[in-house]
C-alpha cells in the first residue's frame, strides 16, 4: 500500500529526525511512502511557489491509498492536505505524540487516530492500519 505522509515542515529541516523516524516506521510495516519534503523538496534544499507546491501535493495525495499526518505540531498546510484527502475518499490516519490535544476539525475527518511516544508505538499502530486497509 502507498501512503502519503504529511507533517508541519520547517525550511531548516529541524524536524528531519522525527520525519525520518515516522517514515521508517511506515516502511518497516511494509508501506511505500511519499513525503514531499523528502522526495520533492530534498529536505528544504529545493523550494516551490506555494501554488505549485499545493498542486504537486494534491496530485501526490491522489496517487496514494492512505493519508497519514502527524498533527503534534499544527500546520495549516497539513490541515489542507488532510481535508483534500478526506474529500477524495482517501482514509485519513492521524498520529500525534501522547499528550497532544487535537483540533475537533481534524478529529472529524480522521478515519483513525493514534498517539505515540516512540517508533515502537508507531510500528504497532501502522501494523493495525495495514490490517484494516490492506486490499
Amino acid at each position: 500500500m502507498k501512503v502519503y505522509f504529511a507533517i508541519k515542515f520547517h525550511a531548516d529541516a529541524k524536524n528531519k529526525a522525527l520525519i525520518t523516524m515516522i517514515l521508517g516506521a511506515l516502511e518497516k510495516t511494509g508501506f511505500k511512502t511519499t513525503c514531499l519534503f523528502r522526495d520533492l523538496e530534498d529536505w528544504g534544499r529545493i523550494t516551490f511557489d506555494a501554488k505549485i507546491l499545493m498542486e504537486k501535493a494534491f496530485q501526490a495525495i491522489k496517487e496514494n491509498d492512505l493519508f497519514v499526518c502527524d498533527i503534534t505540531e499544527k500546520g495549516v498546510g497539513t490541515g489542507i492536505e488532510a481535508s483534500y484527502a478526506h474529500s477524495n475518499k482517501i482514509p485519513v490516519i492521524v498520529i500525534a505524540q501522547k499528550g497532544t490535544v487535537l483540533p475537533e476539525t481534524i478529529k472529524g475527518i480522521s478515519t483513525k487516530i493514534y498517539y505515540y511516544e516512540n517508533q515502537a508505538d508507531l510500528i504497532k499502530s501502522f501494523e493495525e492500519v495495514k490490517k484494516l486497509f490492506e486490499k
